[in-house]
């Protein structure tokens, strides 16, 4: 039964066994809203596929932590009971606990006017979490306030600053936004970008557009870039008409770690509608050396004369590392659907200490804008319209950039250049319409920069197509960046920087080509610690291409996309090489107690073999209530001319009419709907409903005034129902986040205990009612079943503890009643045998002589190498021959001490004269050759037959006096004891 038992053990805990309980739990993507099979999805193949693609929870997670934690977490999630609370101590106990009073959710107004935009919060790190704070920011507004959950209060800052903003709308009414209509102008809504640690950032997309920047440190904020600078086309700085300009993109940093890596150059980016791309600093910062004044402009690119830059996007996570590699950092998209990227960091020549004016500022950040270049994708250079008559000035398909030092032009080249770029700023959007195809200013730009081939590449842009006009269809594009099978060692062209390129080492054969076709091939094997600097690929323009891939919606038509979001839990924006669960390096910012490499695996896991495959969604949501999911590294085409099509893994229909925003982290998805409905989904499908409703209240009663609003003239405008904005904790473990709903902000909290055990935490212990003497300790199993999931660890040890004290106690019984461990610990079975045959031969003889029987000699006599002689000891030879008897041990078991005492002595008397008489020799003769050597022995021998033949006279003595104890006359009075006692005495009790 053990046996078995420790087969089925070891079967049940193969990690296979559990990835299959986790494909069975979790159907994923062959399941829709009413729980049916795709239609992408063929029935064999839905039988037998276990593959789950996701992100995982845990830094060194396995199928079974996996399968455990997300069925509790999901749990604890639908349950929502309120998390632990810990008042912040600037405000003091009371007013915590009364205004959360044991609640997981907290409501609050924001103090702005019109419906919050967008939101961002600060959750703390992975090792010391904290109470969260947020930012949170009204677009249509242009003001922004933060806030403490902990205190259900908002701060004063960002109140304070009154300032008037300007509006397209409001500058030009009846003109057509996003640069159509007569296409004389380009004008959206205002732009807007909120970091708590830093502050907010906010452009109008109007003509003469400004920059606001009103940073956390500060009650009032500033316009960025007002001076303006001057044509010097020999230094390639063109002229810039801020007259018909506007804002069109802004970015702000959330992170120190770019500020860190640019030394300060890069803290915010700006774009405007003509293609400019301008940097930012914040002002005196700890985590660089070189003081900047705030808002101070650092660099200035020309990326696409005259086309609008309508989305940025920069690695928060980049690091020292991922410039190594020279991965990418930095993304523009503009409205051609082009998309631009950066992978070497700006340097700013050195300046004299002296303050410079505002417009030697411009002319040095032109200058530092040089010291790099911006790379474009070819695959989404802009499409040039049919021209067969050549009837157009330029070519649709070229546009001018700004140039770098690398690329060493002379000063006649960089002025040709300026000049060149100087006449497309002049072209307007009805120019670019005519000429080119896909002009669109709703597009949206999405970027995993952690997607790894394992070769140091794998980055993913993915444009965004909306889809909301006539002639427009929604679409997700995909541009995955590989490396290509040319060998490391070559020249590597277009590279920028070479003096800071490693130079490769004369160890080092050709680099292994990737397998560009698959997840799979992303599961090549990391490099070792030891080989990691030999073999690292530098990424170039000689050695990238790139991949295309389309995001279908399954069998839905006529989709308009109205919000995006992408993973940002903490394990999805690792590379291969800072993922502590491949990689092992420990050099990971994210190596702790829950995450240090495990110092016994020979070699690291490849992707097959980590839990997900480090898969990572995007989730967009349509006008109609739906939300459809994908995952973003899903394998690409092996062949660069084919673009390969990839199917959602979940297609969710919500209740609410459309979903206004959307969010996700590892673990779950939340929507939130424009009737002011938020919920939470499982992306797995583990549940085919909603695991839990966050927020409800008034959803009915907006959908009605909705209804009402469309059919009015004015429309809906600013809607109060709406939710804004979604913002969830990057440690998917934590169940809390907070979501906006129109100027109101809704934060929750629920407790994620079902993940505790597999944290380095202390678990608090949980108080037993009130009135009742129940302690954690005393009652493990409780109504809920909660405390035997807390106290599985101390059971086992509990059990582990009882097993062992009754393993003693068994051995010690057998060791007592058949001694086994008489002979000694070390012995083996036969020679307990051996000793067992011994033990049964003897207690044989005993029976034998008590019933009177003869047996042979050999039967009880004893070998003569067990005999003892007369010179191998103290004791005397007769001593020795009557101890050695088997029969002695008869006499004393059966017989009374005195009785046993008395025949001792005779036998002593009887043998003493013989032993003296065969011994005696005189004093004068010498010893008889006899009594040496054999001779001993055989006297010896001798001396054991005529003790036996006397023990068996004795024996028949005693027997016929048995048989005639009924006789008066008696021989020998003294031996009455002999006789046997009477049924009514006791044995050894017949004494006269």
């Amino acid at each position: 039964m053990a046996l078995v038992s420790r087969h089925f053990h070891g079967l049940v805990t193969t990690p296979h066994a559990w990835r299959i309980a986790f494909s069975r739990y979790f159907p994923g993507p062959y399941t829709v809203e009413d729980g049916a099979w795709l239609p992408t999805a063929k029935s064999s193949e839905a039988v037998t596929s276990d593959k789950r693609y996701f992100s995982r929870l845990t830094a060194l997670a396995s199928w079974r932590s996996e399968y455990i934690m997300r069925t509790r977490l999901l749990r604890s999630l639908s349950r929502g009971k309120p998390a632990q609370f810990e008042p912040s101590k600037k405000t003091g106990t009371v007013r915590a606990a009364s205004v959360r009073n044991g609640s997981a959710v907290a409501t609050y107004t924001s103090q702005l006017l019109y419906p919050v935009s967008h939101l961002h919060g600060s959750f703390g790190s992975e090792v010391k979490k904290k109470e969260p704070l947020f930012i949170h920011g009204a677009s249509e507004q242009g003001f922004a306030s933060a806030s403490d959950p902990s205190t259900v209060k908002v701060g004063t800052w960002g109140l304070s600053d009154h300032q008037f903003f300007r509006h397209f709308a409001d500058l030009f009414p009846g003109d057509a936004e996003y640069g159509l209509g007569s296409g004389d102008h380009v004008g959206a809504p205002n732009r807007m970008d909120v970091s708590q640690p830093y502050g907010m950032i906010y452009g109008e997309a109007c003509p003469q557009g400004r920059t606001y920047f009103i940073s956390t440190t500060e009650q009032r904020g500033r316009f960025l870039g007002i001076a303006d600078s001057s044509s010097q086309p020999s230094l390639g700085i063109p002229t810039l008409n801020l007259i018909a300009t506007g804002v069109t993109a802004v970015w702000i940093a959330k992170s120190s770690n770019i500020l860190k890596m640019t030394g300060g150059l890069v803290a915010m980016l700006s774009g405007s509608s003509t293609g400019v791309l301008t940097s930012y600093a914040l002002g005196p910062h700890p985590t660089y050396e070189k003081r900047y004044e705030r808002g101070q402009v650092t660099a200035k690119w020309v990326l696409c004369p005259g086309v609008p830059i309508i989305s940025i996007a920069v690695d928060d996570s980049y690091s020292p590392k991922r410039h190594s590699r020279r991965r990418i950092w930095a993304t523009v998209l503009n409205a051609l659907g082009e998309v631009f990227y950066l992978s070497d960091l700006p340097r700013q020549p050195d300046v004299p200490t002296t303050k410079l004016s505002p417009e030697e500022y411009e002319q040095l950040a032109w200058k530092t804008g040089r010291s790099v270049r911006w790379e474009l994708v070819e695959l989404s250079r802009r499409i040039a319209r049919l021209d067969p008559f050549s009837r157009d000035s330029v070519d649709g398909s070229y546009s001018p950039r700004s140039s770098s030092d690398a690329m060493k032009l002379n000063e006649e080249q960089v002025a040709a250049e300026t000049k060149e770029i100087e006449r497309f700023l002049s072209f307007k959007p009805k120019h670019f319409r005519k000429v080119c195809e896909g002009w669109d200013m709703r597009r949206d730009l999405k970027v995993d920069f952690a997607g790894d081939d394992g070769h140091g590449a794998g980055e993913s842009f993915l444009v965004i197509s909306q889809g909301v006009g006539d002639d427009e269809k929604a679409s997700i594009r995909r541009y995955t960046r590989k490396i290509t099978r040319h060998d490391a060692s070559l020249p590597m062209h277009g590279s920028h920087n070479v003096g800071n390129v490693p130079v490769p080492s004369i160890f080092g054969g050709p680099v292994k080509s990737p397998i560009l076709s698959s997840v799979s091939s992303s599961s090549s094997m990391a490099p070792s610690r030891a080989s990691s600097g030999l073999s690292e690929t530098i990424c170039s323009l000689s050695n990238t291409e790139w991949r295309i891939t389309d995001f279908d919606f399954g069998d839905r038509k006529s989709v308009q996309i109205t919000t995006s979001a992408l993973d940002l839990s903490t394990y999805a924006l690792l590379t291969i090489d800072e993922d502590p669960l491949i990689g092992m390096s420990g050099s990971s910012a994210l190596s702790s107690a829950t995450s240090s490499p495990l110092p016994h695996m020979k070699q690291s896991p490849g992707n097959a073999e980590v839990p997900g495959q480090r898969g990572r969604y995007l989730a967009v949501g349509t006008a109609t209530g739906s939300v459809f999911v994908w995952d973003i590294r899903s394998p690409t085409s092996k062949n660069a001319e084919v673009i390969n099509h990839v199917s959602p893994i979940r297609i969710i229909q919500t209740e609410s009419p459309q979903v206004s925003c959307v969010a996700l982290t590892s673990l779950y998805l939340v929507h939130g709907g424009n009737d002011g409905l938020v919920q939470a989904w499982d992306p797995l499908a583990s549940s085919t409903r909603p695991i839990r409703t966050i927020n409800s209240r008034f959803s009915t009663r907006a959908r009605r005034r909705l209804v009402q609003a469309e059919a009015s003239i004015n429309g809906v405008g600013n809607n109060y129902y709406a939710t804004g904005a979604i913002c969830l904790d990057p440690d998917p473990t934590v169940l809390r986040g907070m979501v906006a709903l129109g100027t109101h902000l809704r934060y929750w909290s629920y407790s994620s205990s079902g993940a505790d055990q597999y944290k380095s935490s202390k678990r608090r212990l949980r108080r037993g009612l009130r009135g009742s003497n129940s302690t954690p300790e005393g009652q493990r199993f409780n109504t809920s079943g909660r405390g035997a999931l807390k106290d599985y660890i101390e059971d086992e040890k509990v059990e582990m503890e009882r097993q062992r004290i009754a393993d003693e106690k068994e051995r010690a019984h057998l060791s007592h009643r058949f001694g086994v461990d008489l002979l000694g610990p070390d012995v083996d079975e036969e020679q307990l045998l051996a000793y067992a045959q011994l033990l049964s031969q003897e207690a044989y003889s005993s029976e034998a002589h008590k019933r009177g029987e003869v047996i042979e000699s050999s039967a009880v006599s004893t070998s003569p190498s067990d005999t003892i002689g007369p010179n191998d000891s103290s004791i005397a030879p007769d001593e020795l021959s009557s101890a050695s008897s088997p029969y002695e041990d008869f006499a004393d078991g059966d017989l009374e001490p005195d009785i046993a005492e008395a025949i001792r002595l005779s036998l002593l008397e009887d043998n003493k004269p013989r032993a003296d008489l065969d011994t005696d020799t005189g004093p004068f003769e010498p010893p008889s050759p006899s009594l040496s050597g054999p001779a001993v022995a055989e006297s010896s021998r001798q001396q054991e037959i005529d003790d036996l033949e006397f023990a068996i006279q004795l024996s028949l003595a005693e027997a016929e006096s048995q048989s005639g104890q009924h006789n008066p006359t008696e021989e020998f009075p003294a031996l009455s004891p002999w006789a046997q006692p009477s049924p009514g005495q006791d044995k050894g009790k017949g004494r006269a």
